[in-house]
C-alpha cells in the first residue's frame, strides 16, 4: 500500500512567518511614528533678543517652538499669521509668525505644538521658510 503525502505545514515555515510579520509591525510602527526632521542646523531663537528689538534680527534665521495659540489671518493668496505661545523663563509669550501662501496645503490646528524655520523681515517679523509638527 502506498503512503500518502502530508498536507501540513512544516513548523519551520510557520514560525518563519510568524517571525516575519511581528518583524513588519515593529519597522511599520517604527516608520510610522518617525517625527519630521527637525531644524538642528538653525539656531533656536532667545525670545528676550526677540523683544529688545526685533528689527536687529532683521535677515536672521532662527528655530521657534511653540504651541499654536491663534489663527489672526488667513487668505488664500497670502498665507496665514498665527500666534505662537512660547514657554519663555518668565512665563508665556507670544511671537507672530507669517505662513507663506505656499505651506497652505498643511493642516495648521490651533493647540498643536509645531517647530517653524523663520527667516526675519522688515519690521521684525517672522516668516516661516520651514514647518515641522512636533
Amino acid at each position: 500500500m502506498a503512503r500518502r503525502a502530508s498536507s501540513t505545514l512544516h513548523p519551520g515555515i510557520i514560525i518563519a512567518a510568524i517571525a516575519a510579520v511581528v518583524v513588519g509591525v515593529i519597522a511599520g510602527k517604527s516608520l510610522i511614528s518617525k517625527k519630521s526632521p527637525s531644524f538642528g542646523d538653525v539656531s533656536k531663537l532667545e525670545i528676550s533678543e526677540l523683544l529688545e528689538n526685533g528689527n536687529s534680527l532683521r535677515g536672521n534665521t532662527y528655530v521657534i517652538e511653540g504651541q499654536i495659540d491663534e489663527k489672526l489671518q488667513w487668505t488664500t493668496d497670502r498665507g496665514q499669521f498665527v500666534s505662537v505661545k512660547l514657554d519663555a523663563p518668565g512665563g508665556a509669550e507670544f511671537v507672530g509668525v507669517e505662513i507663506p501662501a505656499e505651506f497652505n496645503k498643511l493642516n495648521i490646528d490651533t493647540k498643536q505644538k509645531y517647530a517653524f524655520r523663520v527667516k526675519f523681515r522688515e519690521g521684525g517679523v517672522a516668516v516661516a521658510t520651514g514647518i515641522n509638527r512636533l
